[in-house]
């Protein structure tokens, strides 16, 4: 079975992966931690991560799936070209694609959310100033999933969750996640 490939960056989100994580685990689906470079990765509430490997040694052929966490300053992250190349290629090999709270701005400079329905958790004048997203397409809605790509607000971590393991075809228990 082909893996889910997690990408992990310095400040990523902890909570907005937990849900989709546990969906992940519940499924039986593999998952491969990857981090931009080989050096332990520090998330927005201090935990620190070692990634099982780097964005260099992904092999896309063993990988159907991207989940890609927020950012404390997605800014940050401007300059990975090898991360945009990467998620420029696993959606031309139609891999679902998971991007949650600021992490869409990676899809939007990588050019996959072209005439795709999406939303981000950044506000209304960040979203102009990047310069990267196309407003037409843009929705408040906490979760939306345009074909193979899930994108979704922060807060929406659950549905967001919910949709990935839906996306991927996974067996789970949708009622673990809701009061």
């Amino acid at each position: 079975m082909k893996k889910t490939a997690v990408i992990l960056y310095p400040q990523f989100s902890e909570y907005e992966l937990s849900v989709a994580l546990s969906i992940l685990m519940q499924g039986n689906k593999p998952v491969v931690t990857v981090g931009l470079h080989h050096r332990n990765i520090k998330g927005e509430s201090g935990l620190t991560c070692l990634a099982d490997m780097q964005l260099s040694d992904i092999d896309s052929d063993e990988i159907d799936s991207l989940l890609l966490p927020g950012c404390m300053d997605i800014m940050t992250l401007v300059d990975e070209q090898a991360l945009c190349d990467l998620i420029k290629k696993m959606h031309a090999k139609g891999a679902v694609i998971a991007s949650i709270s600021s992490s869409p701005y990676l899809l939007a400079k990588a050019g996959v959310l072209k005439d795709k329905n999406y939303t981000v958790g950044l506000s209304l004048e960040a979203i102009k100033q990047l310069e990267v997203f196309d407003l037409r397409f843009y929705t408040d809605d906490l979760v939306v999933q345009d074909g193979s790509i899930i994108t979704a607000r922060g807060r929406g971590f659950i549905p967001f969750g919910i949709a990935f393991g839906k996306a991927l075809q996974l067996q789970f228990d949708e009622n673990w996640y809701h009061q």
